[in-house]
């Protein structure tokens, strides 16, 4: 794609890197002017390729239980999907192959709002046919920095 030639792809890199790092520490790295990364980074939040946010350890902002669900729907799991999206407690959906239709991965204050995600919510949306969920245990690993490869 156009607009993720080299330089960007080397700012991105640079963003995952360290999402703090200022432009003209940026700049230097890629060899371009701060003027110029900042109007790229701009470019690619305003295209949606790049968020910059802070990510957290769910435990430690007290959400202590996390979990992925499995669904399996009826009709179409785009429609579905999109419900989902909307549910503030879900960060993640993916519409997916295999034994699942769609992955959602949630995260909750502890099982008893876990439950409650659960029976009020995704069971009872239109399309919904099964849930199988997968309880974290333990975060080993969580990382954004895979680059631009």
């Amino acid at each position: 794609m156009e607009r993720l030639d080299k330089a960007n792809r080397a700012i991105i890199e640079e963003l995952q890197r360290d999402g703090r790092r200022p432009y003209s520490a940026i700049a230097q790295a890629v060899g371009l002017s701060e003027a110029a990364v900042r109007q790229r980074v701009q470019r690619l939040r305003d295209l949606g390729v790049i968020q910059v946010v802070a990510v957290t350890d769910p435990k430690q902002v007290g959400f202590a239980r996390q979990a992925m669900i499995g669904i399996r729907t009826a009709g179409d799991a785009r429609v579905v999907a999109a419900k989902l999206a909307e549910v503030p407690e879900i960060d993640y959906v993916v519409v997916c192959a295999g034994a699942f239709d769609i992955l959602v991965e949630a995260v909750c204050e502890d099982d008893t709002h876990l439950l409650e995600l659960l029976n009020s919510t995704i069971r009872t949306l239109p399309g919904v046919h099964h849930a199988e969920t997968f309880v974290y245990l333990e975060l080993t690993k969580q990382t954004y920095t895979w680059g631009t490869r």
